[in-house]
């Protein structure tokens, strides 16, 4: 086997390490929601999944706005949560991305297309844009939507007021 052969192998193996890393960080989680919603006495069916370099584990089922609360706020708290719960469990951080009755499905879309047009009218007037305060979430979504038409954007500001700030260039 050759350098370039055995590097590609052990990348490979690094790779399936990661995913079964991230698997385990899924159970923990829906473990922890699962024990949460029985003392909550609220239903709702867990599922799990792994997108990119991330466990993703969603909360479906029954109406559960009080798990989502105004704007998110109650969601990022019981992702912050969750978190720490796998935290607690592996001793790694968890990049770990909680759900709760398609919440952040709806409002990644709703981001997409706000970030879309704010990078049409960015093109169109040439001026910068800023967008109102957001969690890091909303901000990575609506950078990713103004990166993909080729235009620049930043955060700026402190938690919990950090906004994006879009670029003509």
């Amino acid at each position: 086997m050759s350098q370039a052969e055995a590097e590609t192998a052990e990348t490979a193996e690094a790779v399936k390490v990661d995913i079964k890393a991230l698997e385990q960080e899924g159970e923990i989680a829906a473990d922890y929601i699962e024990g949460l919603l029985d003392i909550a006495d609220l239903d709702g069916d867990i599922d799990m999944d792994v997108e990119g370099e991330r466990a993703l584990v969603s909360v479906v089922g029954a109406t559960l706005d009080e798990l989502v609360g105004r704007k998110g706020e109650v969601l990022e708290a019981l992702q912050e949560l969750t978190r720490l719960a796998v935290h607690r469990q592996t001793g790694e951080r968890s990049r770990l991305m909680l759900d709760v009755g398609g919440f952040r499905e709806r409002r990644r879309s709703e981001l997409s297309k706000l970030g879309t047009e704010v990078g049409e009218e960015v093109k169109r007037t040439g001026e910068p844009k800023a967008l109102s305060p957001m969690t890091p979430f909303e901000r990575k979504v609506v950078h990713d939507a103004i990166a993909a038409m080729g235009l620049r954007s930043e955060s700026e500001g402190e938690e919990p007021n950090r906004y994006v700030v879009v670029y003509a260039e």
